[in-house]
């Protein structure tokens, strides 16, 4: 796949931040829309046809959920630019979207940029029940599918038990129309937006790739989405 590049960071994306490094987020402002947008989109839909079981999973549990997403997502895009009519989304890339109720998180794939994974309370922790993840950035959808919170941090060294304690009481108590954000930035050896495999380190890695995450409580089903807007710039 041809290289999608933005032109730059926002320049919040450049601020060094630790774990969970996390402010809060305009009500609408979970969704964005940049430059890449056309590359990107274009990519996802290759992916999604190419390898949906790779980039698309949902158990049954998370349909009223991955709905209700849908709907939100609907009142934020006019104000990026999308226009919609009946069950038809014009993009700002020209592409025209049909909205197909019954697979919401296809649907939205090919609408947005970002990744989005939809979290459930079981128990004591929220479980990954749906996501539409086509650039994942070291990790497979298919590794996190079904797992709490803990297990699917489990690669990341600096998310002990005391973080991981943290980060789920963030998700408890994060409320409707007051999303959070938080952001990433590390180096890669390969620009490739899709990169389930484990990152590799090496003495020359020529490209920046970095992640505004949101995480935002969808008020009628109670679920909690974590959105992830990927930038990837020549370092």
């Amino acid at each position: 796949m041809k290289a999608i590049f933005q032109d730059s960071l926002p320049p919040e994306q450049w601020a060094d931040v630790g774990l969970p490094g996390i402010s809060p987020c305009a009500p609408d402002d979970w969704l964005r829309v940049d430059e890449a947008y056309a590359g990107q989109m274009a990519y996802r839909a290759h992916l999604l046809a190419a390898k949906p079981d790779a980039v698309l999973w949902m158990d049954n549990s998370a349909g009223p959920a991955a709905e209700e997403l849908l709907d939100a997502a609907l009142g934020v895009l006019p104000s990026l630019g999308f226009e919609r009519e009946g069950d038809t989304v014009a993009c700002p890339d020209g592409r025209r979207v049909i909205i197909d109720g019954a697979a919401p998180l296809w649907t939205l794939g090919h609408l947005v940029q970002e990744d989005l994974c939809i979290l459930q309370p079981d128990g004591a922790e929220h479980v990954l029940t749906g996501a539409v993840l086509c650039f994942p950035a070291s990790w497979k959808l298919s590794e996190k599918v079904g797992r709490p919170l803990m297990a699917i941090h489990e690669p990341v060294e600096e998310y002990d038990a005391m973080l991981g304690r943290r980060v789920q009481r963030m998700f408890d108590a994060v409320k409707p129309g007051r999303p959070l954000q938080r952001h990433n930035r590390l180096r890669y050896v390969h620009s490739d937006l899709h990169q389930p495999h484990t990152k590799v380190a090496a003495d020359h890695m020529p490209f920046v790739r970095s992640e505004r995450q949101c995480i935002l409580r969808l008020p009628q089903t109670d679920a909690v989405v974590f959105s992830i807007h990927t930038w990837v710039i020549k370092g």
